[in-house]
């Protein structure tokens, strides 16, 4: 999955956590499942830095 589409997932849960009407099992499902989002977001993000400053070393 892209870094876009993640990023957009986890907006779409943080809207689906602000339902009132969300239960308990549910929002901690939801809540769990964001957080692997950013974790792997993260993990792209650190890859791209590190993808970077290896080409600038390469110059």
């Amino acid at each position: 999955m892209i870094f876009e589409k993640k990023l957009e997932d986890v907006k779409k849960i943080l809207e689906e956590l602000s339902n009132p009407e969300i239960s308990l099992t549910d929002g901690m499902k939801k809540y769990k499942d964001g957080l692997k989002l950013l974790k792997d977001a993260t993990k792209i993000i650190e890859n791209a830095k590190l993808e970077y400053t290896t080409l600038q070393e390469e110059k």
